[in-house]
């Protein structure tokens, strides 16, 4: 009992993507590397809300709110999964969603694949938790980005318990094909494994015909975890939720959230419906912003082909482009941040080896910010660490 309470109560590490943005984002001019869309101002969203939403922010009252989350609210979010309704749903933080998933369905000794890389928590508090966790990677190739399904299955053994995923993947762009995406859910089914998706950038899909299903629409053990930080350009409310057809895990949570947040903000509750009633609206604008910026990325590494190497993403707001400089990557977002005041996020913050970095598409300002890299890379010139070294 006292090995597995130690297990239980192992410290966070700290979260490498987070602390690096504490640092540099609200110093940096320009962030190359952001993953959410230009955010929305408040004027903005206001301008679009219905009679009723209007009328409940008007005469909002800054008191508690319901624990699983203003009624109307899940409503909304409950069109968004087919099957499901208002009481399959828990309004949370995104970040929080993670974190009363992964400790009220696991337990110490338990074995859990998580697709990487990923975003830290994906994977960070399972291992906490004083569970086994087992990457299974998104991998390069000529091409683009690939997942192995033998892979996938070779590493399911008898104390497996959940399998952790992220499509639209961050921070790769890589989108599976609808038959893929249903053999993946089929090998969970058979495995009876538990399938946590962080479909934080669902609805950003260059094809709609692409968009997959969410997870706990298709698959009575599924959770799908979602927000409005990325896909809806509103990080600032803070409002993310989880969705899932077992309801005794929405018991669960609830007790758990008791230990968290309790309950979310009344003001942004009201603004995520609004939000969300002008869903189709909001995701037009960002695809817009997204697209824009995607054909500037494409002339931009086909001018300097010879320094990067370009994976188109299939969706999402974000890429993961490899650097072929003889310089590390790590030397080559420092010289960026402190010359150009760019940032860029090196794939060492993602625990990935490899000369790449995360670009963010949805930022108004991206062609302003991918000159800085071209004037760089031209007052390099032909210096003996900027030379190529080829790759894929």
């Amino acid at each position: 009992m006292a090995n597995e309470l130690a297990l239980m109560t192992q410290p966070l590490p700290p979260f490498k993507l987070e602390r690096y943005f504490a640092q540099y984002e609200f110093k940096a001019k320009y962030l190359l590397s952001a993953s959410d869309c230009e955010a929305l101002t408040l004027h903005e969203l206001l301008a679009h809300a219905d009679p009723d939403s209007l009328s409940r922010w008007n005469n909002l009252a800054l008191g508690y709110t319901e624990s699983q989350g203003l009624p109307a609210l899940r409503e909304e979010v409950a069109l968004l999964y087919p099957g499901l309704s208002a009481d399959d749903v828990l309004i949370v933080t995104p970040e929080e969603g993670i974190y009363i998933a992964m400790m009220t369905l696991l337990k110490p000794g338990d074995h859990v694949i998580a697709i990487s890389p990923a975003y830290q928590s994906l994977y960070e508090i399972a291992r906490s938790r004083g569970c086994d966790v087992t990457p299974w990677r998104v991998r390069a190739d000529p091409q683009g980005w690939h997942v192995d399904l033998d892979e996938l299955a070779h590493a399911i053994n008898d104390r497996t318990r959940l399998l952790v995923i992220n499509f639209p993947h961050n921070p790769t762009g890589y989108l599976p094909a609808h038959s893929e995406w249903q053999a993946v859910i089929d090998l969970a089914a058979q495995h009876n494994l538990v399938v946590f998706s962080d479909e934080m950038y669902r609805y950003l899909e260059y094809d709609p015909a692409l968009r997959l299903p969410p997870a706990c629409s298709m698959y009575e053990r599924g959770i799908s975890l979602s927000g409005l930080s990325k896909s809806f350009a509103l990080p600032g409310l803070r409002i993310g939720w989880l969705a899932a057809q077992d309801r005794k895990l929405m018991e669960r949570w609830l007790e758990y959230k008791d230990y968290t947040t309790i309950c979310s903000s009344a003001p942004s509750e009201v603004l995520a419906l609004i939000a969300l009633r002008n869903r189709e609206w909001l995701v037009e604008r960002n695809l817009t912003i997204i697209k824009d910026n995607l054909a500037e990325a494409e002339r931009f590494f086909g001018e300097y082909a010879a320094w990067f190497t370009w994976r188109r993403p299939t969706a999402g707001s974000v890429a993961f482009v490899q650097w072929k400089g003889l310089l590390p990557v790590e030397q080559l977002c420092r010289e960026m941040l402190e010359w150009y005041g760019v940032m860029i996020v090196p794939a060492t913050v993602f625990d990935m080896d490899g000369p790449y970095f995360r670009l963010g598409l949805g930022r108004r300002n991206f062609t302003e910010a991918i000159g800085q890299v071209r004037a760089y890379l031209r007052a390099a010139g032909a210096e003996s660490h900027m030379l190529a070294t080829g790759g894929l």
